[in-house]
C-alpha cells in the first residue's frame, strides 16, 4: 500500500514538474518571435510571414518584436538569455549565427552553445542597388564612377557586420574601390534614404528591394548570389562582371539552449508546415527566396558549415566590429 501512494506521489510530481507540463500543453499563450533587426527588411517581411501561418499551426498567436542594432547581436542575446520554454523564438540569419562570430571580438552569445536549432527556413539573394538618378546602369558603369571617383561615394547597409555590409566591403576589395559605409538601423531606415537620393548606393536582401525595383524606384544593377534569381531572370549576378563574387543570407528558426525536445519539435512542425503552404511559398517566391524547411539537426549542421565557411572570408575583407 505504501509503496503505491510513493509511487503514485512520484508519478504526479514528474506529471507536473515545469518542463513536462509546459511541454504537454504547449502552447497555452502567445509566442514571441524576435526579429533583431528593424521593420522592413528581408528578415522581417520572412518573419513575419511565417510567424502569421505558424499562428494557426500552433493554436495560438506568435507575435512579432523587432528588437534591432549592434549587427542584429542584441535581439539575438535577448533570446539566448530567455526562458527556454518555446515560448520565445528569434528569427536567426547568416550574420547572427556564422558572421558576427567572425566580426566581434566579445560577442554575447554563442551561436552553437546559447541556442536549440528548430529549423532553416529559406536562403535569400541580396542585390545591389541605386538611386535611379545615379548614372551607372551595370555594375561594370558602377566601377568605372567609383574608380574615376575615389572616396566620393558611400553605400548603405542595414547595420555593421550584417550580410549587407559584407557584400559591400567584398564589392570593394574584388572590385578594387573604396566605396564608404554608412549602417544603418535596419534595411528599412536605409531604404527610405536611398529612396530619397540621401545615399545613392545600397546592398540590400532582394525581397525587401523587390517592389521598389518593380516600380521603377530603385535601380538594380546585380544580384549577389552565383545564378541570376528567378524573379528578376534580366538581372545580372555581380559574378557575371566580378568572377568568384557570392554572398547571401538566409533565415531559420531558434529556441534558447535548454528548451524542451517536444516543444522543439512542435515548434519545428509549425514552421514546416507554414512553409508548404501555397500562399506563403508564391509570396516567398515572389522574391526568390529559396524555401528549404530541414530538421532541428540539420539546421546545426548548417550553422556549423556557414561559420566556417564565412570566417576566412570575413579576415580577407579586414571587416571587423567592435
Amino acid at each position: 500500500m505504501l509503496r503505491s501512494v510513493f509511487a503514485a506521489a512520484l508519478s504526479a510530481a514528474v506529471l507536473f514538474a515545469p518542463g513536462l507540463a509546459t511541454a504537454q500543453d504547449f502552447p497555452n499563450r502567445p509566442v514571441t518571435l524576435v526579429i533583431p533587426f528593424a521593420a522592413g527588411g528581408s528578415t522581417d517581411l520572412v518573419g513575419r510571414l511565417i510567424a502569421e501561418r505558424m499562428s494557426q499551426e500552433l493554436g495560438q498567436p506568435v507575435v512579432v518584436e523587432n528588437r534591432g542594432g549592434a549587427g542584429g547581436t542584441l535581439g539575438t542575446a535577448a533570446v539566448a538569455k530567455a526562458t527556454p520554454d518555446g515560448y520565445t523564438m528569434l528569427m536567426g540569419t547568416v550574420s547572427t549565427h556564422a558572421l558576427n562570430q567572425a566580426l566581434y571580438k566579445n560577442l554575447p552569445y554563442d551561436p552553437d552553445k546559447s541556442f536549440a536549432p528548430v529549423s532553416l527556413l529559406v536562403v535569400v539573394p541580396n542585390v545591389l542597388v541605386v538611386n535611379p538618378e545615379f548614372p551607372a546602369k551595370t555594375v561594370q558603369e558602377l566601377i568605372d564612377i567609383l574608380k574615376a571617383n575615389p572616396d566620393k561615394y558611400s553605400y548603405a547597409s542595414s547595420g555593421n557586420g550584417t550580410p549587407l555590409h559584407l557584400s559591400g566591403e567584398l564589392f570593394n576589395s574584388m572590385a578594387g574601390v573604396d566605396m564608404q559605409h554608412i549602417p544603418y538601423k535596419g534595411a528599412g531606415p536605409a531604404l527610405v534614404d536611398v529612396l530619397g537620393n540621401q545615399v545613392p548606393i545600397m546592398f540590400d536582401n532582394l525581397p525587401s528591394s523587390s517592389d521598389h525595383i518593380k516600380s521603377g524606384k530603385l535601380r538594380a544593377l546585380g544580384v549577389t548570389t552565383k545564378e541570376r534569381a528567378p524573379s528578376f531572370p534580366d538581372l545580372p549576378a555581380i559574378a557575371e562582371t566580378i568572377p568568384g563574387y557570392e554572398t547571401y543570407t538566409w533565415n531559420a528558426l531558434f529556441a534558447p539552449a535548454g528548451t524542451p525536445p517536444e516543444v522543439v519539435a512542435k515548434l519545428n512542425a509549425a514552421a514546416n508546415n507554414a512553409l508548404k503552404d501555397p500562399k506563403v511559398q508564391a509570396r516567398l517566391a515572389d522574391f526568390s527566396a529559396t524555401v528549404v524547411g530541414s530538421t532541428p539537426e540539420e539546421l546545426g549542421e548548417h550553422v556549423k558549415k556557414e561559420v566556417a565557411k564565412w570566417a576566412p572570408i570575413v579576415k580577407a575583407t579586414g571587416a571587423q566590429m567592435d
